[in-house]
């Protein structure tokens, strides 16, 4: 499966979700089961997709291997994700005098 580069986290998993076919409940019941982890949730993978969120490395690993896309790609689209943000943030920011 190709992933774009130079993509936010929140791109980068809902095409890979996509190009696998699955919805965003069957993505969190396939992280609950290899994670061993039950309390990941549709709306997890909701607020992943819509940049509420940006999983931490161990949901970023078992995200990888359930996407079957590297690791190292989520990590980057993590930081290309917090980078966005910070920039959202400052664009809206008062100026001040």
């Amino acid at each position: 499966m190709v992933v774009e580069s130079g993509k936010p986290i929140w791109d980068v998993i809902r095409h890979a979700r996509d190009g696998k076919g699955l919805s965003q409940r069957e993505l969190a019941e396939r992280l609950a089961a290899v994670s061993g982890k039950t309390s990941v949730t549709r709306d997890d993978v909701k607020r992943w997709e819509t940049g509420k969120r940006i999983p931490r490395p161990a949901w970023r690993h078992w995200l990888a291997d359930v996407l079957e896309i590297p690791v190292e790609r989520l990590d980057v689209a993590a930081r290309l994700a917090r980078h966005a943000r910070r920039c959202r943030v400052s664009s809206v920011a008062p100026t001040r005098p």
